[in-house]
């Protein structure tokens, strides 16, 4: 399913290299503007800090004393098909790639976490599980194991990914399981036959092991993604009750037998029924072995994410899935950094991850009859040339200024400049703002006994690092 932003942002512009952040003493300012002259660009000029007056007209108090979640990142889907492009890249430009996205020096934008897909996605040139059998046969024990396509694209990607950053935060999403565990016998759409409730609790035993043994931790895996769409090419339905038995039954026993301390995220899928999570969390015996829920934004509003929260402030959250795409180059950055990340990191995400990393030049590769054919990524791959779009800018005005282990702080939510604050490890605050007006706006920023004054335009996006 995909969020079309109306427009494109198709750009091969890189990151200037930052002045560095330790030498100075004023409020840093990095501005990704609306019609993109600049993007993710360091200002010249410093707002300073100087004690606090009355101030008059807009003003974000930031709180560093009200604490909220702890962040565990920011990033993307690396899709199956997302990876093949780039292996299809030569070594060194592969290389210089993977160090701007996933490294913390100057032109790098310190993405921390990624998604990646149990078997293939819709993102890939053709469905697969890791236990493909001929039509009549079954692997009840799961002997016929295998990672197939992946040892060749998902699997050397994130091993070349570790050696940039070996704390990167992973999280696994199946699309289905492999046919023969279904009740249509195909990839697409079905529901799991109750007799291998327990082979499919086993199949991810093998996954996470052998994930393991190719040196990658799988953080985080959710049960099923958009366990209610069976409009995708693979999928597979999975109503709550299903979901609640095979985590209690199957899932959390086969972790807890194998000694696997990968967090079981519930539900993945849209913010228009928390009523299914929160008919989940409230089984004893399925909420023992639940680290949280996993939401998309399709549907639903965000604040939902607080809702379930409310209900279970023990349970972590996670923002797993939204494509930001903008074919004809002309949406400004602000409106889905508002909705997406300011949005889900107000209302208790522990991480934002975008749909998907990277495309092709025709939105592919994606598998037929359910595969997305308007999935736009974040980069545009083509053989060795890439292209920056506006998912990048999203998640790079973050990413690079907070990273893992950053803690949610206080601001006041303004309607015309929706932000969100962040105390980082080293002791800095960060404050994203979006200019989502018409017009553009001058504020004050107020931390205490201090304060300074911004200007942002239209459309624009600005991060304050102090």
């Amino acid at each position: 399913m995909t969020y079309k932003l109306t427009g494109s942002l198709l750009l091969a512009a890189m990151i200037a290299a930052p002045v560095s952040l330790v030498a100075q003493k004023n409020v840093s300012v990095w501005v990704t503007d609306r019609n993109q002259s600049e993007l993710l660009q360091l200002q010249t000029t410093h707002p300073e800090l100087s004690k606090a007056a009355a101030a008059a007209g807009l003003v974000i108090d930031v709180n560093g004393k009200q604490t909220f979640q702890t962040i565990d990142g920011f990033g993307f889907a690396l899709t199956g098909g997302s990876a093949e492009l780039m292996m299809k890249m030569s070594a060194e430009k592969r290389a210089a790639l993977i160090q701007e996205l996933f490294g913390t020096g100057g032109d790098d934008i310190g993405v921390s976490y990624l998604r990646v897909s149990v078997g293939s996605s819709d993102m890939n040139d053709h469905a697969f599980s890791y236990d493909d059998l001929p039509a009549g046969e079954t692997d009840p024990k799961i002997e016929k194991f295998s990672f197939g396509p992946d040892e060749t694209t998902v699997i050397p990607v994130l091993q070349e990914v570790l050696k940039v950053n070996p704390k990167i935060k992973i999280l696994a999403s199946p699309w289905s399981a492999p046919a023969w565990m279904k009740t249509t016998d195909k990839p697409k759409a079905g529901v799991l036959l109750p007799q291998y409730f327990g082979s499919y609790a086993t199949y991810f035993v093998k996954y996470i092991e052998g994930m393991k043994a190719a040196g990658i931790d799988i953080d985080t895996l959710t049960v099923q993604n958009e366990p209610l769409n069976e409009k995708n090419t693979p999928s597979m339905v999975m109503l709550a009750p299903e979901q609640a038995d095979f985590i209690a039954n199957y899932l959390g026993p086969a972790f807890e037998k194998a000694g696997i301390k990968t967090k079981i995220v519930l539900y993945d899928h849209n913010l228009d029924h928390p009523a299914y999570p929160l008919s989940i969390l409230k089984d004893p015996a399925a909420n023992k072995y639940i680290d949280g829920t996993g939401f998309h934004l399709y549907g639903g509003k965000i604040d939902a994410m607080t809702e379930v929260h409310n209900a279970f402030p023990n349970k972590n959250l996670y923002f797993t899935e939204q494509s930001i795409t903008d074919p004809s180059g002309k949406e400004p950055v602000a409106k889905p950094e508002a909705w997406v990340v300011i949005g889900a990191t107000r209302n208790w995400s522990r991480n934002v991850l975008l749909w998907n990393l990277a495309a092709d030049s025709q939105d592919g590769p994606h598998t037929n009859d359910g595969g997305c054919t308007e999935c736009q990524g974040a980069l545009t791959i083509d053989g060795d040339n890439v292209k920056l779009n506006l998912a990048y800018y999203v998640i790079a005005q973050v990413s690079k200024f907070v990273p893992a282990g950053s803690v949610r702080i206080g601001s006041n939510d303004l309607e015309q400049l929706p932000n969100v604050a962040f105390r980082t490890p080293d002791g800095k605050k960060a404050l994203v703002v979006a200019n989502t007006s018409g017009a553009d706006q001058s504020f004050s920023v107020r931390d205490g006994g201090r304060e300074f004054s911004a200007s942002l335009g239209a459309g624009a996006v600005a991060t304050y690092i102090w």
